[in-house]
């Protein structure tokens, strides 16, 4: 834990740093909780999750600038995995694990495409102390925590990469809506490559705003925001080819699902004083082959100016 706090501290004194020598100001905040309550409510497999951006770089001109690295996101996250019994888990379920991470990611656009590139440090096991805090969370509301068992066979303690590139183009489709294809790959963690689509109607969503991906729901959250009232609706899918999991080791007899679906819907609200939310539902299809089902993992942002 004092390792990813260090890391955290350095992280961000040298990214302000950064900022300030190349003339960057920040530009914006955002972040999405995801948890499965919100969702199905069975508090199982990818069963809670937290990202968080911070934003610094040129003055906002209503889209990302053409340079790499002119535009710097600070992420954070954090993701508690688990078995769907979490008392007297089957064999052949997932193991539970926690994984926090911090990582920089820089946005640029090249004529009409949008792009995402960055890394991160994943910190996994007991050292996240993500067990202690579901464990006194679930006491706290009377709530059956992980027993000892399923938290001492989680995934152990470890300090690995993880890289991310997202390459997306908007297409306008009348003049309340647009459609967004995109490919995404993953290296580190979890490797993987994706596609996918999102499509938004209505409202401002999007329009002149910096836009990141959630890496568990696939929901994108506003970071860079415009001023905008009203609702905006968003309905997205995707589907990837998966080669490697961390989270899902193949030592310990888990068979890893090759392809992941995602399907998601979701609304966005902003009102004339600026408070806002968001709401979305996340069907993730099954990711190993003892998972006899899919899951709905709910996704919630609100935003109250003082």
């Amino acid at each position: 834990m004092l390792k990813l706090l260090t890391a955290a501290l350095c992280a961000t004194i040298c990214l302000s740093d950064l900022a300030e020598a190349q003339d960057r100001q920040r530009l914006g905040y955002g972040r999405l909780l995801t948890n499965d309550f919100f969702g199905d409510g069975e508090d199982r497999w990818r069963t809670g999750g937290f990202q968080s951006s911070r934003v610094w770089g040129p003055a906002w001109e209503g889209m990302a600038p053409s340079g790499f690295g002119q535009l710097l996101e600070l992420r954070l996250a954090a993701e508690i995995l688990a078995p769907d019994d979490i008392r007297t888990p089957d064999p052949s379920d997932r193991p539970y694990a926690g994984a926090l991470s911090i990582g920089l990611h820089t946005h640029f656009a090249r004529g009409p495409m949008e792009y995402s590139v960055g890394g991160d440090v994943v910190f996994l096991g007991p050292q996240t102390r993500l067990d202690e805090f579901q464990d006194a969370f679930h006491d706290t509301f009377n709530i059956v925590p992980p027993s000892d068992a399923v938290r001492d066979a989680q995934i152990e303690n470890d300090i690995l990469p993880n890289l991310v590139a997202e390459a997306g183009r908007s297409f306008q489709v009348g003049q309340a809506s647009s459609l967004r294809p995109f490919v995404e790959a993953r290296a580190g963690v979890e490797t993987l490559v994706r596609a996918g689509v999102d499509f938004t109607y209505g409202g401002g969503l999007g329009q002149g705003e910096l836009l990141v991906r959630d890496g568990v729901s696939g929901q994108r959250y506003r970071v860079v925001q415009a001023d905008w009232t009203g609702f905006s609706f968003v309905v997205g899918a995707d589907i990837a080819r998966v080669s490697d999991s961390e989270f899902l080791p193949s030592e310990r007899g888990i068979g890893l699902e090759e392809t992941r679906e995602r399907v998601r819907a979701g609304v966005m609200w902003r009102s004339e004083t600026g408070i806002s939310g968001f709401y979305g539902l996340t069907y993730l299809g099954e990711e190993f082959e003892g998972q006899d089902e899919g899951q709905i993992v709910g996704a919630i942002r609100w935003r109250v100016p003082f």
